[in-house]
């Protein structure tokens, strides 16, 4: 069985990959995974490929079990795994909660390694594997810390899995996109600095960075910006010494 397992696909980017996933390839099932069962089942009645609804919260260990144990049971090929659940907050260190900040550094970070590796075993030579990272990985945000930093954490692990699994043919990309139009930004200032970042202006439709972040992976990139803003944001992030991106942010992110 021939398959394609997209995460945080009730809402954003995770739904946009899996209605594009949908249009372009030829699975036997698309496996869906959200904490909202209700909205899969309704991306699930829009999507022409068979689809099996794991409705995980990917913050709680057990659901790694679920998914070893469906994996097991199917074994099946892996063709396309899209880790794209997520979530940010807006705040300085001292805004966020306990539990805000446990929970972002369990699913941008734990809950991303730990679904990959229990694919690692199902994928096959031209099998596709797209971490979704983001272009604020690319330098410390302030303002935005702990979300960057999850997020440079995301692209690091996923290079080396990249370097890794370069011999057996697998297709590894970090995608690194911009601000996208998205439930992204409500969740984000639902904290107790929402204006800890005031605006988020040229933000992206998903449904564009889905098509060409699965372009790019299948052409071989490594690291995707989807767009020329990330695209800059990533060259600065080289070349420049981190107190100076850090500076122009913080001005920008008050203005």
């Amino acid at each position: 069985m021939k398959i394609g397992i997209v995460t945080g696909a009730s809402s954003g980017l995770g739904r946009a990959y899996a209605r594009h996933i949908d249009k372009i390839m030829e699975l036997d099932e698309l496996w869906l995974i959200a904490r909202r069962e209700t909205r899969l089942t309704a991306l699930a009645d829009t999507l022409d490929h068979d689809c099996r609804i794991l409705a995980l919260d990917l913050t709680d260990r057990e659901s790694f079990a679920v998914l070893d144990r469906t994996l097991e049971a199917e074994r099946p090929e892996v063709a396309v795994l899209i880790s794209a659940a997520g979530f940010g907050k807006f705040g300085e260190a001292q805004d966020l909660t306990a539990r805000e900040t446990e929970e972002m550094i369990a699913l941008n970070c734990h809950a991303a390694v730990e679904v990959t590796r229990l694919c690692l075993p199902y994928l096959r030579r031209g099998s596709q594997v797209l971490e979704v990272a983001s272009c604020a990985g690319f330098q410390p945000l302030p303002g935005m810390e702990l979300y960057a930093a999850t997020k440079a954490f995301l692209l690091r692990y996923t290079q080396a899995l990249r370097y890794e699994l370069r011999d057996r043919g697998v297709l590894v990309t970090a995608v690194c996109p911009y601000w996208l139009k998205t439930e992204f930004m409500a969740v984000a200032r639902d904290t107790a600095n929402p204006d800890a970042v005031r605006h988020t202006p040229f933000a992206m439709r998903p449904e564009a960075a889905a098509a060409w972040s699965l372009t790019l992976n299948r052409l071989g990139a490594g690291v995707v910006t989807c767009g020329p803003i990330p695209f800059l944001m990533r060259l600065g992030g080289k070349l420049l010494p981190a107190g100076i991106p850090m500076a122009l942010w913080d001005r920008l992110r008050k203005m």
